[in-house]
């Protein structure tokens, strides 16, 4: 596949993308929620459905939590002024199985 600028479109690129438009979509999908608009919410729902199916399989919270437990005692950090040697690693292997949102929420859970 080609992009606009006549360059192959690399995988990682593809990714980045579906993960942008799901993210739009659930952020629509929350305002739609919170303003009662069922008909408006209910379309982000299904074309954020048809954008999942093309992604990678998303961590449960659970999955995520063992997994940053582990990458925190694996890089020796013991507190949240440390954060910043975790998220690049976390994000950059967790790349399409977990939003930085999410790394971010549980990060602040996990480091005192």
């Amino acid at each position: 596949m080609l992009s606009t600028e006549g360059k192959a479109v690399t995988e990682e690129a593809e990714m980045q993308t579906l993960q942008k438009m799901a993210k739009q979509r659930k952020e629509s999908l929350e305002i739609y929620t919170v303003q009662n608009r069922p008909d408006l919410a209910l379309k982000e729902q299904e074309e954020l459905e048809i954008i999942e199916s093309y992604l990678p399989k998303q961590m449960s919270n659970d999955e995520l939590r063992v997994y940053l437990s582990t990458l925190i005692q694996k890089l020796g950090v013991n507190s949240s002024k440390e954060m910043g040697k975790v998220m690049p690693v976390a994000l950059k292997e967790l790349a399409g199985t977990a939003d930085g949102k999410s790394i971010s929420i549980l990060l602040k859970e996990l480091l005192p």
